[in-house]
């Protein structure tokens, strides 16, 4: 660890026990609201680093120290006997044939999480753990979210460059995350998929010899756990999504609908997945197998409802409305420049091959810095006549600065070839 990460991290340790001096009592206020006020044991982990990101972010905490902090306290709330903050039971709401489900009190839970966070802290003034080496990585992103014309937001997106730290993994291979979830009928879906997918991801044996297989997985179960709780609160609502587990040498992607991913290398797009749509062949095959059709109503839709053929939720339409994710893994030799996930409502306005070219514009305006982006290209996508909700997400493997760079050398070069050849 550096001197300057060392620094910074006992400045945050320090501030943090300031801000909370004394552990939480049970009446006082959550300084941060969790997400539900209901959850299952399977989802108190996402939960509740859902919630210390939230917290330790809004803080300034440094990536590494608040991943690591989430974990650790997350932890010893596991360890804990958490039988106090079960909520009395129903019956009415508990079907006699339905299998029992366990259900945890948010607030009281949360109050107890960060008072473990602030043990936390406590323990690493006296001796701070080594952040790892994930904490020197220099991807920087970009990411922009716009409601459009749309009456609610209904996207939601996550990027977690230190995920081993979050996760507690410890296998020498650095991993990030970072994931769009396309949200329709409301919030509810994606909002649980950016929760706890990359929970379930985390938790599967085959992530760490086949990532491909281990989202798949991932994808299903954290539809399953959805399914339990959109019956318990009476949801309706879907959502697609995609995903990208980056280490140092692998991409590995993973999608559900027509959110998309896409890779550019050497100013090129690299193909990396084909959308899950209604009207795709095979996707139509499946349904009419199934017993179900697509029918045209302004757009192709699935039995005559949703306008999207794979999802996370819309249980009144599955299975026509599939679960089952497709993953993709390619093998990166170091001339890759940036990963770019987006919604429908990009790329339904936006060709792939028009990607590179709109990049490198907007890093023009910029003088190659890539933090707008996003921002430019979401406005891009507004004026060539989306409507909907855009998320754009760039994560820029090479320096924002040094893509252009190379961009303007490129075009000195043919330039003088091109005068070269024509005697000027």
């Amino acid at each position: 660890m550096s001197c300057a990460e060392q620094g910074d991290a006992g400045k945050f340790l320090k501030q943090f026990l300031e801000d909370f001096p004394n552990p939480l009592g049970t009446e006082d206020p959550l300084p941060i609201s969790p997400l539900s006020r209901k959850v299952s044991m399977q989802e108190v982990k996402g939960e509740s680093l859902d919630l210390g990101l939230r917290l330790l972010s809004a803080r300034n905490a440094p990536s590494w120290l608040g991943s690591a902090m989430c974990n650790a306290a997350v932890t010893e709330l596991l360890k804990d006997d958490l039988s106090p903050h079960y909520c009395h039971k129903d019956p009415e709401q508990q079907p006699e044939d339905e299998q029992e489900v366990v259900l945890l009190q948010s607030e009281p839970l949360q109050r107890l999480f960060i008072n473990k966070l602030r043990e936390v802290c406590l323990a690493w003034q006296k001796q701070l753990p080594s952040p790892g080496s994930s904490s020197s990585r220099t991807h920087s992103c970009s990411v922009h979210t716009i409601r459009n014309t749309r009456r609610k937001m209904e996207d939601r997106h996550i990027i977690l460059k230190d995920f081993n730290q979050l996760q507690g993994l410890q296998d020498g291979v650095d991993r990030e995350y970072y994931a769009v979830f396309d949200g329709h009928g409301g919030v509810d879906a994606a909002t649980y998929a950016a929760t706890h997918l990359h929970i379930v991801l985390s938790q599967q044996e085959a992530l760490k010899s086949d990532a491909a297989t281990a989202f798949k997985s991932s994808f299903t179960q954290t539809d399953d756990m959805f399914k339990i709780k959109a019956k318990r609160e009476r949801l309706r609502s879907g959502s697609t999504g995609v995903a990208a587990l980056l280490t140092s040498d692998r991409l590995t992607v993973s999608w559900l609908g027509d959110s998309q991913a896409m890779l550019v290398r050497q100013g090129e797009p690299v193909t990396l997945m084909e959308p899950h749509k209604p009207e795709r062949e095979d996707e139509k095959k499946r349904i009419e197998d199934l017993g179900g059709c697509i029918a045209f109503m302004g757009c192709w839709r699935v039995n005559g409802t949703y306008a999207v053929s794979r999802a996370i939720g819309d249980f009144d339409q599955k299975p026509y409305v599939s679960n089952e994710a497709d993953s993709s893994s390619i093998q990166l030799n170091g001339h890759e420049e940036y990963i770019l996930l987006a919604c429908d409502g990009f790329f339904d306005v936006v060709r792939l091959g028009d990607v590179p070219g709109l990049v490198l514009e907007a890093l023009r305006e910029a003088g190659g810095s890539g933090e707008d982006v996003a921002q430019t290209l979401v406005a891009h996508a507004k004026a060539a006549g989306s409507s909907d909700n855009i998320t754009v997400l760039l994560v820029f493997l090479k320096d924002p600065q040094q893509l252009l760079t190379y961009e303007m050398t490129s075009r000195a070069e043919q330039g003088g070839a091109t005068a070269a050849a024509t005697g000027i």
